[in-house]
């Protein structure tokens, strides 16, 4: 071989040998440092939620929950120092995944989950309280009334008789907006359905909720219905349920586990107590929490409590022997009208003492709900309205089934890890040569 080969083929040897060893190198920093396109979703995920990662050479994984679930919003939670991870700077693959799914699995991540659904819920039933369209049941000729233009104007369409059933005709979102600004007519339990799945757009967007969701599971109305139905609600496609009638786990989990949660206020003894059938009952989602509620919902260990605090209410009003008034004690009550209270015998003044003391509790005045076609409003003021309506009656307040922070949970995150992974192309470089290329993949929305 002349010299002018060998110089040659020995160059070629240096050059195969050094791209060998850089693409080697490349491949182990990879491994040990940076996350797998799975592990970067995860952990942008849980950013996005409120998490915060510090590398940390010298000690272990350390995370520090807080306790978010008490906060007001994800600002409260981090200036509490809420919600931060410290870990190694150096993690395997597979070891960065393990603990990536232990948070996405944490109490903590799902509070922080709260606040982005307490916050949808808000815009939802902002939204809804602001069109004046949507009104409580009147004359109409079915259980859910879409008027003259019908359900398909509105992009429902009937799967039962008597207005009792429909799911969307078209896109999932535009039927559910179709709520925020058209004209129908629908009882508070239309209402509650229409917010908790209001809530879910508002949480995934116009184009994730058309996604994410069949048409199908988005059935609505009689609660019958719904539940021989594939709804996400009650239905087949609800999944794993939460049962917390009297709210004892939210409460001891705090305000943000209540956020969205749906409800019902219903008389206590049977139907021919009430004079007002129409009010037997009233459906609510959540709307906010205040600290204090949550507080003294956490010391009295949930809702039962306060049903018997609705007892002694109802027990001391029926002494004020009212009178024939439209709406006398929500007036006397909520309103805390001076001329009727000035009106009142000194004995029922005194009544009216130990009633003012008892709807003074923080849970009266600072758990809101809203009820179709209430609007938003603290549970004191329903507990004043129902004595009204059905006076001989007391009322309790229970939250109902739900899978916001079981199924719903799981296939938000699952949804977002979707959308992530498919959001851009992976780029892969050539160490060697210093070049780039883009490896194809499917490209989607950006993450929200």
């Amino acid at each position: 071989m002349s010299v002018r080969m060998r110089i040659l083929a020995e160059g070629v040897h240096r050059h195969v040998l050094a791209r060998f060893m850089l693409t080697a190198a490349a491949a182990m920093a990879s491994a040990v440092a940076s996350p797998a396109p799975a592990s970067s979703c995860k952990q942008r995920l849980l950013q996005d939620l409120g998490w915060r990662f510090e590398p940390d050479a010298t000690a272990p994984t350390g995370v520090q929950a807080g306790r978010p679930c008490d906060r007001a919003d994800l600002q409260d939670a981090k200036a509490h120092g809420d919600l931060t991870v410290r870990w190694p700077s150096e993690l395997s693959v597979a070891e960065r995944e393990r603990r990536l799914d232990q948070l996405l699995r944490h109490p903590a991540t799902v509070c922080a989950y709260g606040y982005a659904l307490g916050a949808a819920t808000r815009r939802a039933v902002d939204r809804l309280s602001a069109n004046g369209g949507f009104r409580f049941t009147g004359v109409q000729l079915g259980w859910i009334g879409f008027g003259p233009t019908g359900a398909r104007h509105d992009g429902w369409r009937a799967t039962a008789w008597f207005g009792r059933g429909y799911r969307p005709a078209g896109a999932n979102s535009r039927a559910i907006e179709a709520f925020y600004r058209g004209r129908m007519r629908g009882e508070c339990g239309l209402g509650r359905q229409i917010a908790q799945y209001a809530a879910q757009l508002e949480l995934y967007g116009p184009a994730g909720f058309d996604r994410e969701f069949a048409a199908d599971e988005i059935a609505i109305g009689t609660f019958n219905r719904i539940r021989r139905s594939r709804s996400i609600l009650l239905g087949s496609s609800a999944g794993e349920f939460s049962r917390d009638g009297i709210a004892v786990q939210a409460s001891r989990s705090g305000r943000q586990a209540f956020m969205g949660l749906p409800g019902f206020i219903y008389h206590v003894f049977d139907r021919s107590a009430l004079d007002d059938i129409n009010n037997q009952a009233e459906n609510f989602v959540v709307y906010d929490v205040s600290a204090a509620a949550a507080d003294a919902l956490r010391r009295h260990r949930g809702f039962e409590h306060y049903n018997r605090r609705n007892r002694e209410i109802w027990t001391l009003a029926r002494g004020l022997r009212p009178r024939p008034l439209r709406r006398y004690y929500e007036r006397l009550l909520y309103e805390r009208d001076p001329a009727l209270r000035a009106e009142l015998s000194a004995d029922a003044r005194a009544a009216l003492a130990r009633i003012d003391t008892e709807l003074s509790d923080p849970f009266y005045r600072g758990f809101e709900v809203y009820v179709h076609k209430q609007g938003v409003k603290p549970v004191g003021y329903h507990i004043a309205r129902l004595l009204d309506r059905n006076p001989r009656t007391p009322f309790r307040i229970e939250l109902g089934l739900h899978n916001l922070h079981t199924t719903l949970y799981r296939r938000y995150i699952a949804h977002r890890l979707a959308q992530c992974g498919a959001r851009a192309e992976t780029p892969a470089s050539d160490p060697a040569a210093g070049a780039t290329t883009a490896v194809s993949g499917r490209s989607g929305s950006p993450v929200r």
